[in-house]
């Protein structure tokens, strides 16, 4: 297995395993390998070295599409920001499922920049063509803001997936509309490594205007690459990097983590063992009658327990709660890594049979 058997336990807190999120742990060894064989390196900066190039190499082949640009930002909320504010003009908004990170946990970063979040309700954290057509039906003339870019998530905040037909149907509507097609990919790896995933990258490729390779949630220590397919948003994006602080002196640093992570498919492993851990987890409550808030099937889920339950098993897991189901319910986030072991999910599993044996 790719993954070390470690111990992973919240630092302070004794027998406490965490599953509060994916990027709790360092890197993956083997980025950390190429870290250390590369550290007394004299690199260029700003993304301009030997290393950033490979990366790119790398992942284009995957791509299958040597015309896009990509450039390495240092976390997921700094390339929406970056994205959005760069390619829409001032009067412009962005669609996005209610539950969508932009319109949720990123601080109103993107209100921030002048630009509105048009919040749509989403099924399982999903937009739809239906959803986008009415926002366009909603924004009709100047007195409003005018619909210019839709954004999804794969994973959604939610953990589900898009499949090709999902995606290719927004890709028409964008198309048809002249909307922009943005995906944030913080959690790619773990939907493309779903077993109902039906898309590669080159589909995504294919049928979105820009996206990004999630790094962060996926192995490395920071970074996620950002992927330019359309043309006419290319043009002088580096000065907009720089602008909004995001052009990193020692950008050789992501460079290297995503030239390691795009080696002998790590990527694409690591992903699938976070879906692996969840995968047992998810066996274990269905098996107990846990409803779910969420489909099952990627890295985070999304079971609902009583009270009580979640009061029992915070004394041994760390996790967040969701939302409040009922006066009795709550539905809590379980999240799984690249990094969680055998161990981590078997304790947990044992520990969910107890609870609802009792």
């Amino acid at each position: 297995m790719v993954v070390p058997e470690w111990k992973t336990t919240i630092t302070g807190l004794s027998n406490m395993y965490s599953f509060m999120n994916d990027y709790s742990e360092g890197a993956h060894p083997a980025i950390l390998d190429l870290l250390i064989k590369s550290n007394l390196e004299q690199n260029e900066g700003y993304g301009e070295d030997v290393h950033t190039e490979r990366a790119k190499k790398a992942i284009k082949k995957y791509l299958h599409a040597d015309h896009a640009d990509i450039h390495f930002i240092p976390g997921g909320t700094q390339t929406n920001l970056l994205a959005i504010s760069s390619f829409l003009r001032p009067h412009e908004c962005v669609i996005a499922a209610d539950t969508g990170h932009i319109n949720v946990h990123e601080t109103g970063a993107i209100e921030a920049t002048g630009h509105k979040v048009i919040a749509m309700p989403g099924k399982d954290g999903k937009l739809t063509p239906d959803l986008i057509q009415k926002a366009l039906d909603f924004h009709t003339d100047e007195h409003m803001v005018k619909p210019k870019m839709v954004y999804i998530s794969d994973t959604t905040e939610l953990g589900t997936i898009y499949t090709k037909a999902e995606l290719s149907a927004i890709h028409r509507i964008c198309k048809t509309n002249d909307l922009i097609l943005f995906m944030d990919g913080a959690r790619l790896a773990s939907a493309l490594t779903c077993e109902k995933n039906d898309l590669e990258l080159k589909d995504i490729a294919e049928l979105v205007d820009v996206f990004y390779i999630g790094g962060t949630k996926n192995g490395a220590l920071l970074g996620e690459a950002l992927v330019i397919l359309k043309d006419e948003l290319k043009e002088d994006f580096r000065y907009l990097i720089k602008q909004k602080g995001a052009l990193m002196a020692k950008g050789f640093v992501i460079g290297i983590q995503f030239e390691a992570l795009f080696q002998n498919n790590l990527y694409f492993e690591l992903g699938a063992h976070a879906n692996e851990m969840a995968g047992k987890i998810a066996a274990v409550l269905k098996k107990c009658g846990y409803s779910l808030l969420a489909p099952a099937g990627t890295n985070q889920l999304f079971p609902i327990l009583t009270n009580e339950e979640i009061s029992k098993l915070k004394q041994k897991f760390a996790f967040s709660v969701q939302k409040k189901v009922d006066e009795s319910h709550s539905a809590i986030r379980l999240v799984t890594s690249w990094a969680t072991t055998l161990k981590s999910v078997e304790e947990l599993c044992s520990f969910l049979e107890k609870l609802r044996a009792n």
